[in-house]
């Protein structure tokens, strides 16, 4: 009986009870239910161990509607002093218009947008996948340009849509570094997790 009387003070004391207490026991809850049962049970569905990662970059945004952003040309630095015609870009790369039309997120995403992703099987050119590289703590979500094969192992090129050229780091990237394969995007909710960060890292 003491034991059912405990039971029953802490259900209302968490679902119940309107005070700071109860709300700070309620977010510590959240996170534990999110990060390990939600989280690893998505990982197993989707076979990939992120199963969702906030975009804490603009490097894949269109500031234009895509006929606009693929002729017209896109800044490369702030001032606009250097530009470049994503178009003429991806033409000369054997990617035309036609082809780009049906990759997936063809309008791109924003800074702040959440991406579910899936398991690294069946990446195509157009794809647009997750990875890591030991120069950066945040994983990469770029386009895959091109596909390279050698002695039965997979290498990736890829650009972000709004960036003016390929970086260094995305020229080759083994396969064993994608985590996965981006399948749905939910805008904003991502600035959850950027907004935490910065808070983390002001009082760090």
């Amino acid at each position: 009986m003491a034991l059912k009387a405990t039971l029953k003070k802490i259900w209302h004391f968490i679902w119940n009870e309107d005070s700071i207490w109860s709300w700070i026991v309620n977010l510590i809850l959240a996170f534990i239910i999110i990060k390990y049962l939600i989280y690893p049970g998505l990982g197993l569905a989707l076979g990939t161990q992120a199963p969702i990662v906030a975009v804490v970059s603009g490097s894949m945004e269109h500031d234009t509607p895509f006929e606009e952003w693929w002729n017209g040309d896109s800044c490369c630095t702030p001032d606009c002093s250097k530009t470049m015609n994503q178009g003429e870009y991806y033409n000369k790369r054997n990617l035309t218009k036609a082809q780009f039309a049906h990759f997936p997120f063809k309008y791109g995403f924003d800074k702040g947008d959440i991406m579910f992703l899936h398991k690294r099987t069946k990446i195509k050119i157009g794809d647009v996948i997750v990875y890591r590289i030991k120069e950066r703590k945040d994983p990469i979500i770029h386009r895959v340009i091109n596909i390279i094969e050698e002695h039965g192992k997979r290498y990736y090129s890829t650009k972000g849509d709004h960036n003016c050229g390929v970086a260094r780091f995305e020229r080759v990237i083994p396969e064993d570094n994608v985590i996965g394969k981006a399948s749905i995007r939910m805008p904003f909710l991502g600035w959850i997790k950027i907004a935490f960060v910065k808070l983390v890292s002001i009082f760090a």
